[in-house]
């Protein structure tokens, strides 16, 4: 197993797009932040220093990541029968996939949630031994009962919450609707696990409902899949656990100060998805607040920060907001750690060529998350028999995803209607669609592409 060492623990920087330039009386200002986190401190951003975290933030010094997986183990996971085997051998892929010194368990989840290994409320540290053993118990897995995912995210919870670690993630597989809680019930779930561990949730075969998986992914901050086939389970949970492993810190927010007179229209993720952060807002100070942003390894991510500016006049400037990435001090005793900042500023022009362009950070983004929207609201139209709606809103999508090289978005789009001219977004719909077609065209719709430098 990897070896890591305190040079790997990552260092950050943000980066600001934007048009600083303002008409007189403009007062909305745009702005696309780009956060790129790396091991080897290439980017030039700010290290973590050791002294902020604990042992179980620094790589190799201990178990520092604990990871429980939620296998649906309903009835319908025998229709076919390969279903649940495949379950079982991408379970247990997933497990041989686990560094050692990781904590671990597996869920059984049904309309009740079992622990399957290592059993009596703990969790397993990786090595040979307990793979051989948690994959032996993977065998005694069978299908029956109902479905209840909160019920499998409390059980999860606890579990995790009882490891001393600070990156904690689930990975949910589920192949049916929840049928037996309400939606308040996983609600509830979901708010009541919301910032206590990340997760990614799969839905295998085509009768799962996917605004329940994606949202399950949204509120957890993890990604949403589709695993059409049965067959590729082993290789997408070996994927998503290899992601898992990657995580080098966790809990780190996005922190936006404003000054007396700003507001925040909205803040969302829009690369490499889109995720809408606005209403996730916590209190830091009476000027400035938190968004969450999960666990980080080697990547980068871009947020749209929208603000409000008080009117000015020609020639004054201001600074509209300062971006910060943080991270928070274990215990609460400490101020948090400012990994690295930007600031965003407004400058009021006469001049109309300077106050009339558009970042092409900017504009990209906005239609990257058009795209999504109206692949939604499309897909949405054609459920309920408005076909001249979805054909509009389909047609919108291709022309968004042909404009921005958004070409796996083509792709899909490409299985739901017949493309007459992507230039201008004129379709026609497809008389049959294959479900599992649609479905990937809808979990996939918020993916976006980086732009095009």
């Amino acid at each position: 197993m990897a070896n890591f060492s305190k040079s790997h623990v990552p260092q950050f920087s943000v980066e600001v797009y934007q048009n600083e330039y303002l008409p007189e009386g403009g007062r909305e200002v745009n702005t696309i932040v780009t956060v790129t986190s790396t091991g080897g401190g290439t980017t030039g951003g700010v290290p973590l220093t050791g002294a902020t975290l604990s042992p179980a933030r620094l790589p190799g010094l201990g178990p520092k990541a604990a990871v429980v997986i939620m296998v649906d183990c309903s009835g319908s996971m025998d229709y076919p029968p390969t279903k649940m085997r495949n379950a079982r051998d991408a379970t247990a892929a997933a497990i041989d996939t686990l560094r050692d010194g990781t904590s671990f368990a597996v869920v059984g989840g049904t309309h009740i949630a079992k622990e399957v290994y290592p059993g009596n409320g703990r969790l397993a540290v990786a090595d040979a031994q307990t793979r051989a053993q948690a994959k032996e118990a993977l065998r005694r897995l069978s299908a029956g009962g109902g479905t209840a995912i909160g019920t499998w995210l409390r059980l999860t919870d606890r579990l995790l919450g009882a490891a001393d670690v600070d990156i904690r993630h689930g990975i949910l597989l589920t192949d049916g609707r929840n049928e037996h809680e309400s939606p308040e019930d996983l609600r509830a779930a979901l708010d009541a696990c919301a910032g206590r561990f990340t997760c990614d949730a799969r839905g295998v075969g085509t009768d799962w409902e996917v605004k329940e998986v994606t949202a399950i992914a949204s509120a957890l901050l993890g990604t949403a899949d589709i695993v059409a086939d049965p067959a590729g389970l082993a290789a997408d949970f070996t994927q998503m656990m290899e992601n898992a492993m990657g995580k080098e810190v966790a809990d780190v927010a996005l922190r936006l100060w404003t000054p007396v007179g700003v507001e925040i229209e909205f803040v969302k993720q829009v690369a490499p998805t889109v995720a809408e952060l606005t209403d996730r807002r916590t209190g830091a100070s009476p000027r400035a607040g938190d968004y969450p942003t999960g666990s980080w390894g080697d990547e980068s991510r871009d947020y749209h920060v929208c603000v409000r500016v008080p009117e000015a006049g020609i020639g004054q400037e201001m600074l509209a907001a300062r971006v910060s990435l943080i991270l928070p001090d274990p215990s609460g005793a400490a101020a948090p750690q400012v990994l690295s900042q930007g600031l965003v500023r407004a400058v009021w022009t006469d001049d109309m060529v300077a106050s009339t362009s558009i970042n092409p950070q900017v504009a990209h983004y906005t239609g990257q998350a058009e795209l999504a929207q109206v692949i939604q609201q499309g897909l949405d139209a054609r459920k309920s028999g408005d076909f001249d709606g979805a054909t509009a809103k389909l047609g919108r999508a291709v022309q968004l995803a042909s404009a921005s090289g958004n070409e796996d978005t083509a792709k899909l789009l490409s299985k739901v209607v017949d493309v007459v001219d992507a230039a201008t977004g004129t379709v026609r719909l497809k008389a049959k669609v294959a479900e599992a077609d649609e479905m990937t065209l809808e979990t996939r719709s918020t993916k976006t592409v980086r732009v095009k430098k």
